[in-house]
């Protein structure tokens, strides 16, 4: 996987938009006052740091960290904040929480359900099967993605990726992003033994998605993969 762009330039740009707007958005724009704006941003939502000694680590969990910070290694100087990277992890099923939020500083973990793409699970049974990133795919893309502000859109307050690789460079066209959604919840897994399947979107539920508001917007590092395979 490759980068090949500025990614500095891309994430001053993915940035600067929100900063004239209620709930910060994303747009294609020349940067205005981007360092206002996540100075403001860090101030309101500074990371809740736990103890490293807090929690132990299993081996997993410790394989986990290790991606999230070679991650962030390769991304560099593109991450405004390299605090956090959230590893999704494809080669477990919807019904486990496989969306994880590393942080790094503090060397803890905290894992949250997400929704694969339909187009990775034409079967529907709650495995994700191949990534693309074909436009009109539906399908999930693996790589690394630079998140951007927040916007409002069809699921309500969301977060903008642009991808940073070449397996899922079409992020931004394909309209791949962060939500929340009622088919991601964990109240469908007595039910279905599943989540549902978004359209190649990171859906979480709603009631995890503040985390994400919290901890994920803003120009950190969202990677995506079978952790095997990875």
């Amino acid at each position: 996987m490759g980068g090949g762009f500025n990614r500095r330039g891309l994430l001053k740009t993915t940035l600067a938009a929100g900063a004239a707007l209620a709930l910060p958005g994303r747009a294609s724009a020349e940067p205005a006052a981007v360092g206002d704006f996540n100075a403001d941003f860090d101030r309101a939502f500074a990371p809740r740091r736990v103890s490293a000694e807090a929690t132990g680590l299993t081996p997993y969990q410790r394989r986990v960290m290790q991606i999230a910070a070679r991650e962030r290694g390769r991304a560099g100087g593109a991450l405004w904040r390299g605090d956090i990277v959230a590893v999704a992890d494809f080669a477990m099923p919807s019904s486990q929480p496989r969306l994880h939020f590393a942080d790094i500083e503090a060397g803890t973990l905290r894992s949250f359900l997400v929704a694969h793409g339909r187009g990775s699970d034409p079967e529907h049974d709650g495995w994700l099967k191949l990534f693309s990133n074909t436009v009109g795919s539906e399908a999930t893309s693996r790589g690394a993605y630079l998140t951007g502000s927040w916007y409002s859109g069809k699921y309500g307050t969301s977060i903008r990726l642009q991808g940073m690789d070449a397996d899922n460079s079409h992020a931004l066209e394909r309209a791949i992003v962060m939500h929340p959604a009622w088919y991601a919840a964990a109240d469908m897994l007595p039910k279905y033994g599943k989540l549902g399947r978004s359209e190649g979107c990171f859906a979480m539920a709603p009631e995890d998605f503040d985390q994400a508001l919290l901890h994920m917007a803003g120009g950190r590092l969202l990677y995506a993969d079978r952790i095997g395979d990875a």
